[in-house]
C-alpha cells in the first residue's frame, strides 16, 4: 500500500467559498482600521461642504466608498441596454468600463489635489530613478501603485488591444507621464518624479496579472479560432 498518496485537491468551488471569505475578511479589517478618519470627514461631506471633504484624502476615499451603490447601478443599467441590444459580454464590458472610472477618478483627484505652495512655489522635477522611493514610505508606495491599478485591472477586459502585460506598461506609464506633467506645469506644488511613473506603471502590470485569467482567454479566442 502506498501510504505516501497526497491528499486529493479541493473542488473549485470550496476554494472559491475560502477566497471570498478572506476577501471579506481584508475588506471588513479594512474598513475597521479606517472607520474613525473617513467618519472625521462624514459630517462636511454629507452636508455636501468642499473645504473639508473634497479637498482631503479621507473625505475622497469616504465618497468613493459612498456613491459605490451608485456605480453597481450604472454598470446594470448599462449592462441591461446592451443585453436588449443583443451584445454577448455586456456584463463584463460594462463592469470594465464602470471599474476604470470609478476606480481611476478618485486616485487622479487625489494626485492632482494642490500643495499649500501652489501657484507661487515653482515646478519641481526629479529624474534619477529610484531615489524618492526612500522617502515615499509604505503609505506613499501603496498609493502610488494603486493610481492606475484599476484601469490595469479593467481596461484588457474591455478592450482587446490592451490585452497584453506590455501594453499595460505602456498605458500606464504614458498616463503617469501626462499626471505628472500637469502637475509640473499647474504649479501645484508637487514633484515630478520619474519614480512616481515607474511605480504607477508597476501597479497597473500588477493589477492587470491579477486579472489575467479574465482577459486572457477572451484575447486567444480569435487565434484559436484562425
Amino acid at each position: 500500500m502506498n501510504h505516501t498518496a497526497s491528499l486529493p485537491a479541493p473542488p473549485r468551488r470550496t476554494r472559491r467559498i475560502v477566497l471570498t471569505g478572506l476577501a471579506v475578511l481584508g475588506l471588513a479589517s479594512a474598513a475597521f482600521v479606517v472607520r474613525r478618519p473617513l467618519m472625521m470627514s462624514a459630517p462636511r461631506c454629507m452636508a455636501g461642504r468642499w473645504h473639508g471633504c473634497f479637498d482631503t484624502f479621507n473625505g475622497v476615499v469616504l465618497m468613493t466608498l459612498v456613491t459605490l451603490p451608485l456605480a453597481a447601478l450604472v454598470a446594470w443599467a448599462l449592462a441591461r441596454r446592451r443585453r436588449a441590444a443583443g451584445v454577448a459580454s455586456a456584463w463584463p464590458m460594462s463592469l470594465a468600463e464602470v471599474g476604470m472610472v470609478h476606480g481611476t477618478v478618485p486616485f487622479l483627484w487625489l494626485t492632482m489635489m494642490p500643495g499649500a505652495g501652489a501657484g507661487t512655489v515653482p515646478g519641481r522635477v526629479s529624474l534619477v530613478p529610484l531615489r524618492d522611493l526612500l522617502t515615499m514610505g509604505p503609505l506613499g508606495t501603496v498609493g502610488n501603485l494603486l493610481v492606475f491599478a484599476a484601469l490595469g485591472f479593467f481596461a484588457p477586459m474591455r478592450f482587446a488591444a490592451l490585452a497584453s502585460v506590455p501594453r499595460i506598461l505602456a498605458l500606464g506609464a504614458g498616463c503617469s507621464v501626462l499626471v505628472e506633467t500637469a502637475q509640473y506645469v499647474l504649479q501645484l506644488d508637487r514633484v515630478s518624479s520619474v519614480d512616481d511613473v515607474l511605480v504607477n506603471a508597476a501597479g497597473a502590470v500588477l493589477a492587470a496579472l491579477a486579472s489575467r485569467r479574465w482577459w486572457r482567454t477572451a484575447a486567444e479566442a480569435p487565434s484559436g479560432r484562425e
